[in-house]
């Protein structure tokens, strides 16, 4: 006998069959199958199939000899998860990371396998909110060399609170950035461009008459209002606040205007010690949400400020206030 399982609030509603495949990964679906065809499979002690809908609290069985659980073929060694970074707010099934630079926000020894990894070791999970088949999971997506504010969610409630602000736009997203040349300060400037990505080269173009592809996916608009905050001899300290949140976005706007960020090879960039400089700095709810602040902000990483302090010296009290907004930001 595999054992019980008890279903949790985020498992209902759903598929039992959907449920196993993620509550027993190491069993292959065709087991799964036929424990189903052979009434193993119990839920509340009354045989089930497959399409059953769950609901919180039920008592699912599975009988099937232990030796029935063969790993999935050619399954590689999964490397260990890194530790989690630091905690910025959590409360509403969301939790907000500072992610390190270095650190990829999704795949093998990422910031989501930690965070997954600290869930099935119930040091994330609350009590009342243990799910078979929900897992939490970045809500956005950070750079590996990009620092700073991603939120995960912690529960299907948060998932779904987070995701339906977004796509009405209460939430704003603001970034420091460092840029090759000088873009004179004052006013915020508004670039809006449709966006290609080449996924052979893993790098997104503004579309143009030279550069669309048509092996990629379909152009999409992106949208970032650009503040210079300090300018130094060469370079321009900015802040950029997304309205939208497309792969590279920054990266590939601020290329295509010839201010790519300073180190960013992959897009131009001059040589700067450390790659690109790019750091989530702020998230703003424009809602009430129980437990959680209204702005979060994350502090940049040393490397970062050191960078800023040699490249701007007089940008230090720019950090001084970190929730005050730049004129001309939304």
């Amino acid at each position: 006998m595999i054992g019980n399982l008890t279903a949790g609030r985020d498992d209902s509603g759903r598929r039992l069959d959907r449920i196993l495949r993620r509550a027993l990964p190491d069993l292959p679906l065709s087991l799964i199958h036929r424990l189903f065809r052979q009434g193993k499979v119990l839920l509340d002690g009354t045989v089930a199939g497959p399409e059953t809908k769950v609901r919180a609290g039920s008592e699912i069985r599975v009988d099937a000899e232990r030796n029935a659980k063969v790993p999935r073929a050619h399954s590689r060694p999964i490397p260990p998860a890194p530790p989690l970074p630091r905690i910025l707010a959590r409360g509403s099934g969301i939790v907000v990371f500072h992610k390190p630079s270095g650190l990829a926000s999704h795949g093998p020894a990422s910031l989501d396998s930690a965070v997954k990894a600290a869930h099935e070791a119930k040091l994330l999970t609350r009590s009342g909110s243990a799910s078979l088949s929900f897992r939490p999971g970045p809500l956005h997506r950070l750079d590996r060399q990009t620092s700073g504010i991603i939120a995960f969610s912690e529960n299907l409630d948060g998932a779904r609170l987070f995701t339906s602000l977004l796509r009405e736009n209460r939430i704003t997203k603001t970034y420091l950035a460092i840029l090759d040349g000088r873009i004179p300060t004052g006013e915020a400037i508004f670039w809006r461009d449709s966006l290609s990505r080449d996924r052979a080269a893993k790098k997104t173009f503004v579309a143009d008459g030279e550069n669309r592809n048509e092996g990629g996916r379909p152009e999409t608009e992106a949208r970032t209002l650009i503040t210079a905050l300090a300018i130094g001899e060469r370079h321009t300290l900015a802040q950029a606040v997304i309205e939208t949140g497309r792969t590279h976005q920054i990266r590939a706007q601020a290329a295509a205007r010839g201010h790519p960020l300073a180190g960013d090879a992959k897009y131009g960039g001059s040589v700067l010690s450390g790659g690109f400089f790019l750091h989530a700095w702020k998230l703003e709810f424009d809602a009430e949400i129980a437990e959680l602040p209204g702005i979060i902000v994350a502090s940049p990483p040393e490397a970062f400020t050191k960078t800023v302090a040699r490249l701007f010296p007089n940008a230090a009290r720019l950090f001084a206030n970190p929730s005050a907004t730049v004129p001309g930001a939304r």
